[in-house]
């Protein structure tokens, strides 16, 4: 059986499934039934300095919903913790006296100011808490103070802060990266230059999820208002994994250690995180949505998989995927496919059609009978037709051999790799020496 362990910085779970810093970690009660469930570790929701934080009274979540009414998205306007900082240190050291093989992080936001860090550094300390995460994504309410995103945003706050701690503290320093930037590579760079041992990303991401049109209000509304909130849940993934990788793959950050977080909901989603460079993942929503015992599936459903890959131990797959990411200019413009229908599947509801016809390119034919066929003359092979279809593996991509005539472009495809760089129409191309 797969080994799901993991060591982390040196923190060691019994598997790679964290639970965010959010209102699952808030308190002693819910932290212990996560564990109970099965959780690898918890950060703690983020701690501030008291007078501690003062949370609206009214709605906090906000919501996108799939056609089913299966959640997608939740927008947060939640602040940090309001509970006592007293009172949540006391829980924190509980918790790990009690689950001593569970990873415990505690995530921190404080005044952008070294005196603060200095002075609730060394109480976390105390806890026995096995490293802290640097809360600078938060978009909403602490950003405003000067916290959260607003230091998140300026790679310079970054690097001077996690000098702070990293000269303050014997535990290890995880930087949470916000999404709210135009390259994720410059944080993390920052991150790295200030002595912290590992990045985690994606905080949530600055939105509004939906307008009330009977109150003209964005939702949620209090009192008739409402404000940009925090948005998460699997809706995210492509954003966060793409992040994710950019920073693996950055030569500056390559080997920074990583932990996934955005809309990890199933095991794939966190096998997805970890073949990309994530040495952990952190949930947030899914639990939030199913419970705590959704862990259960998440480690069933990676453990079998990595069983059947042959794959023994998380290390193994971390970061797997990274070498195969690379920039559009790069992908081999000598690799072509063709749509293929697999009419013992076909359901004959004409989503290909409908989305070729009016939409693409025109390249799938329907007869009297409704019987859909690929036109190889007009298929530029755009994968829309397999992305429409209900059935999962009725329409595929099938490679064409090369000697093989291209009926669409009336060319051979040729056997060797070639790329945008080279291509006689790129005006910017080199040819090879």
């Amino acid at each position: 059986m797969a080994d799901l362990s993991t060591n982390f910085l040196g923190i060691k779970s019994p598997n790679p499934f964290w639970l965010a810093s959010a209102p699952p970690t808030d308190k002693e009660y819910n932290v212990v039934r996560a564990f109970k469930a099965g959780w690898g570790g918890v950060v703690w929701k983020t701690l501030g300095e008291d007078p501690h934080v003062v949370n609206v009274n009214g709605p906090r979540y906000g919501a996108i919903y799939g056609a089913d009414r299966r959640l997608l998205g939740l927008n947060n306007i939640e602040l940090i913790t309001d509970r006592p900082l007293e009172v949540n240190l006391r829980e924190i050291k509980a918790v790990k006296r009690a689950w001593p093989d569970r990873a415990m992080i505690v995530s921190l936001m404080v005044p952008c100011e070294e005196a603060a860090w200095k002075r609730i550094l060394p109480l976390v300390e105390d806890t026995g808490a096995d490293g802290i995460e640097l809360n600078f994504g938060c978009p909403h309410g602490m950003s405003e103070r000067g916290m959260g995103s607003a230091v998140g945003q300026v790679p310079e706050y970054i690097e001077m802060v996690a000098r702070w701690c990293k000269a303050n503290t014997r535990m290890p320093v995880i930087v949470k990266l916000t999404p709210n930037i135009t390259d994720i590579r410059y944080p993390a760079r920052a991150a790295k230059a200030g002595g912290a041992d590992a990045v985690s990303l994606i905080n949530t991401i600055s939105s509004i999820t939906s307008v009330n049109l009977d109150t003209m209000s964005p939702e949620p509304s209090i009192d008739g208002k409402g404000s940009h909130g925090g948005y998460c849940g699997p809706a995210v993934k492509p954003i966060a994994l793409n992040m994710v990788a950019e920073i693996a793959r950055d030569p500056e950050t390559a080997g920074l250690p990583i932990s996934g977080i955005g809309g990890v909901t199933t095991w794939r989603d966190a096998a997805e995180f970890l073949a990309l460079g994530c040495g952990t993942v952190q949930v947030c929503t899914a639990a939030m949505t199913y419970g705590f015992k959704v862990v259960e599936e998440m480690k069933s459903g990676l453990s079998q998989w990595m069983d059947e890959k042959g794959h023994g131990s998380i290390d193994e797959i971390v970061g797997r995927a990274v070498p195969n990411v690379t920039d559009w200019q790069y992908l081999n413009l000598n690799y072509v496919t063709k749509a293929r229908i697999d009419q013992d599947s076909c359901i004959k509801c004409g989503r290909c059609y409908a989305a070729c016809e009016d939409t693409s390119h025109q390249a799938i034919s329907m007869s009297e009978e409704r019987v859909f066929e690929v036109i190889d003359e007009e298929c530029v092979a755009c994968n829309l037709c397999v992305n429409v279809c209900p059935v999962e593996n009725c329409i595929t991509m099938e490679e064409l051999e090369p000697g093989t005539m291209d009926t669409r472009t009336g060319k051979v495809v040729e056997p060797d790799y070639a790329n945008w760089t080279t291509h006689p129409n790129n005006p910017g191309a080199c040819a090879a020496e």
